[in-house]
C-alpha cells in the first residue's frame, strides 16, 4: 500500500503525459524535485499515478550500487494510516527519534513471542561467523522474515516508512537487558579494511541504516547513546531511533547503556543496500 497523498487531476495528468511522451521515472521525480515537490512524496505520488510498488519504483531511481534508505522528516510520517511522529533530529550522523512506530499490544506481544527462544546475544566476526563478545552482555533472538503475522506487518510498516523494500532487512532482533547489562560503543557498519568484508557482505552488501525500537521503559537507564555527538536517546515504548551510516560514517558510533534499575527490550532491524538472505547451515 502506498502512503496516502493527495493527487491534483493537472498533476496526475502531467505525470500521464510526461511518462507516455517517453520519459523515464527517474527524469519525471527530477522534474518533480526542480518545481519544489518534496523527493519522498514525490515518488509516493509517481507509484499512484502509475500503479507501480513503490518498492519496485524505488529500485528503478537507484544505480547498481544499492538502495539507500529515505530519511524521515518532521514533523510526523503517516504510514498506512498510522502518524509516526519525528521528535529529535540530527545530520551529523543522520539520527531521527521516532515516537508510535510501535503500539503497546504490539510491544507486548514482541516480548512474549521472543522470549522463550531467548539466547547470549552474538556479534558476527571478521569472517561473517556468530560469536560470543564480551562487549554485549544481553540476550537474544531473530525472526525470520515474515515469520508472524506481526513480523510482517512490522517489516511492512518500515518498508513504507524508510522507502526501502522489506526484503533488505536483516531478520527482526529481539534483546533483553537486565541490570548491569549493557552494549559497549560499536559501529553497525562492517569495515571494508576487515579481511572478512567480502564474505560479510555476500549476502545483501552493505549496511545502511539500524532502526532499533524500544518495547518497554526501564526503570532507569538503557538509552542509547551516540557519543561522537554527545546524544543520548531515551528508551521508550514504542518509540524508536532510526540512524544511517553511508559510507562508514564514523560519527555513528553508539552504545546501548547499561539498565540501572529494570529491565529493556528492544527490536532491532539492520537494513542492506542489497536483498538480504541469511546463510543457511546444513
Amino acid at each position: 500500500m502506498h502512503p496516502r497523498v493527495t493527487i491534483s487531476p493537472a498533476l496526475r495528468a502531467w505525470i500521464l503525459d510526461t511518462t507516455r511522451a517517453g520519459h523515464g521515472v527517474p527524469d519525471v521525480l527530477r522534474l518533480m524535485k526542480e518545481n519544489g515537490y518534496d523527493p519522498r512524496q514525490s515518488r509516493s505520488i509517481v507509484a499512484e499515478v502509475l500503479k507501480l510498488p513503490l518498492a519496485a519504483l524505488t529500485a528503478a531511481t537507484h544505480p547498481a550500487q544499492g538502495l539507500r534508505t529515505t530519511v524521515p522528516q518532521a514533523p510526523h510520517v503517516v504510514v498506512d494510516g498510522r502518524a509516526i511522529a519525528v521528535t529529535a533530529g540530527t545530520d551529523k550522523p543522520v539520527v531521527r527519534v521516532l515516537e508510535g512506530i510501535l503500539d503497546a499490544g504490539e510491544c507486548e506481544a514482541l516480548i512474549a513471542s521472543a522470549r522463550p527462544r531467548l539466547q547470549r546475544a552474538l556479534t558476527v566476526d571478521s569472517q561473517g561467523v556468530q560469536q560470543v563478545d564480551r562487549r554485549r552482555t544481553s540476550e537474544g533472538m531473530f525472526f525470520d522474515a515474515a515469520e508472524t503475522p506481526l513480523v510482517a506487518a512490522i517489516e511492512q510498516r518500515l518498508e513504507q516508512l524508510l522507502q526501502l523494500p522489506a526484503s533488505h532487512g536483516e531478520g527482526l532482533q529481539i534483546l533483553h537487558y537486565l541490570p548491569g547489562q549493557a552494549y559497549e560503543p560499536h559501529y553497525d557498519w562492517f569495515d571494508p579494511a576487515q579481511p572478512g568484508y567480502d564474505a560479510i557482505t555476500a549476502q545483501g552488501g552493505q549496511r545502511i541504516a539500524s532502526v532499533v525500537m524500544y518495547l518497554n521503559t526501564p526503570e532507569e537507564g538503557g538509552g542509547t547513546a551516540f557519543p561522537e555527538i554527545g546524544l543520548t536517546v531515551t528508551a521508550r515504548r514504542g518509540s524508536a531511533v532510526y540512524f544511517a551510516y553511508e559510507g562508514g560514517d564514523r560519527s555513528s558510533l553508539h552504545a546501548g547503556l547499561p539498565v540501572a534499575r529494570g529491565e529493556k527490550w528492544i527490536a532491532t532491524k539492520w537494513l542492506r543496500e542489497r536483498p538480504f538472505s541469511p546463510l543457511r547451515c546444513g
